[in-house]
């Protein structure tokens, strides 16, 4: 790959200035140091959700186990994009963490699984409830292991409630969370992300729960516990202030396209040369720089315009003054303009802008990480940056059952030939 020229204080830069070509992000290094190194995680999950929270735990040290069932795998394994039978998703989801293979649906691998629960600190599982205790590994048998282990239980609609046994994911938790209903044209359907987003952000939860039961645990003197984590409650809070608003003011939250509801102007404006960006003057501070920006000040004192409240019953006027600003000019002449005035905005991008944005350079966003399937892949670095104790991408995802020897032989004591008599029965 060609290297990109340093970057030099001062010089003005425009997107087009960094050529593909150039996108040279650094080679992943491993840390040392990582704050959740001697952490041992069983990913018992499936899909997306729990294995999310699990990765974001294996970029910061911990030890992840990921089981899979030895025929199917996990489904992120079958999900597009597949590039010559390789799984990219798979790749990145499951970076940072070791792979056996164990059907926990017959008894002998329940057993094995048992015996891994001893020493381990965290299991993470998503499918429905009651699934574990069918087949003998619930929280109460985990318990009886070792009061230690946090049990983090990830499911459509929790584990108790009329809903309960309802196959659930993210597109459905973004629906009846009431997310879905707030995407899309006042006048048109309500839209879906057309992306997992409520499965990643219970992925955030489930990793953030795991990290305050530790805490409880390691150092308040604490037991482990049992979290039970629904994916529509995780995207429900991040509704925030619908819930109050109903409830004060029996106001149903509604579509509003582009626009924000309560912060005028918001929307997504359309450049001279047909590129988009987006902005929203959230502050009185922004808006005062916005309209200079554009050359309207008198707009400042225009009643009109005011204040955000002003301004959000003027909505449609006030983008339409803005609009018509950016309109006639080009992104790279917006975006020049609006640095120069201190407006927050930004450009849409695409993976493509990521890749040749500097700031994305700058900042480390995204490592090059070899892999034995695919020479060098890159991926997102950890998030966020610890000063001390960073974390890393070490490798990316491993094939299925790649570390059966690893850890059924190497550290749970099985030979050689019991992990063959395994593999022919099915098992592994």
């Amino acid at each position: 790959m060609r290297k990109m020229p340093g970057l030099k204080r001062g010089t003005k830069y425009k997107m087009a200035d960094y050529a593909k070509e150039h996108y040279d992000f650094p080679l992943t290094k491993k840390s040392e140091h990582k704050p959740l190194k001697g952490v041992r995680v069983i990913d018992a999950g499936n899909m997306v959700a729990a294995p999310f929270a699990t990765v974001l735990l294996a970029d910061f040290g911990a030890d992840v186990i990921k089981i899979e069932h030895p025929k199917y795998g996990d489904g992120q394994r079958k999900l597009e994009p597949i590039m010559d039978g390789i799984p990219l998703w798979w790749k990145s989801v499951s970076r940072n963490k070791r792979c056996i293979t164990l059907d926990l649906g017959k008894p002998e691998g329940a057993d094995i699984f048992k015996r891994l629960v001893k020493g381990s600190d965290v299991i993470v599982e998503n499918y429905r409830p009651g699934t574990f205790e069918k087949w003998g590994i619930g929280y109460d048998a985990i318990r009886a292991i070792d009061p230690r282990v946090i049990m983090l239980r990830i499911s459509g609609f929790g584990q108790t409630g009329p809903y309960k046994n309802r196959a659930g994911f993210g597109r459905v938790a973004e629906a009846m969370s009431g997310l879905t209903n707030l995407i899309g044209e006042p006048d048109g359907p309500p839209m879906s992300p057309g992306y997992p987003l409520g499965d990643l952000i219970a992925g955030i939860f489930g990793s953030l729960s795991v990290m305050m039961a530790l805490y409880h645990r390691d150092l308040r003197g604490g037991e482990g516990q049992m979290i039970d984590l629904a994916l529509y409650e995780a995207v429900f809070r991040f509704l925030d202030f619908d819930p109050i608003q109903y409830d004060q003011m029996k106001i149903v939250h509604k579509r509003t396209g582009n626009r924000v509801a309560y912060v005028a102007p918001s929307s997504m404006f359309k450049t001279k040369d047909g590129k988009y960006l987006t902005l929203a003057a959230s502050t009185q501070s922004v808006w005062l720089r916005l309209a200079e920006a554009i050359g309207r000040i008198d707009m400042t004192t225009d009643p009109k315009f005011i204040d955000n409240s002003a301004r959000v019953e003027n909505t449609v006027e006030c983008n339409g003054v803005v609009g018509g600003w950016i309109e006639q000019h080009t992104r790279d002449e917006v975006i020049e303009h609006f640095d120069k005035h201190g407006v927050a905005y930004s450009a849409v991008f695409d993976m493509e802008d990521a890749f040749r944005d500097l700031q994305y350079r700058a900042r480390e966003a995204m490592v090059r990480v070899p892999d034995p399937d695919l020479g060098e892949a890159i991926v997102q670095n950890v998030v966020p940056k610890f000063s001390a104790t960073p974390g890393s991408v070490d490798f990316l995802g491993h094939k299925l059952g790649e570390d059966n020897d690893e850890i059924l032989c190497g550290e749970l004591g099985l030979s050689k030939q019991k992990l063959k008599e395994l593999k022919d029965a099915g098992i592994i």
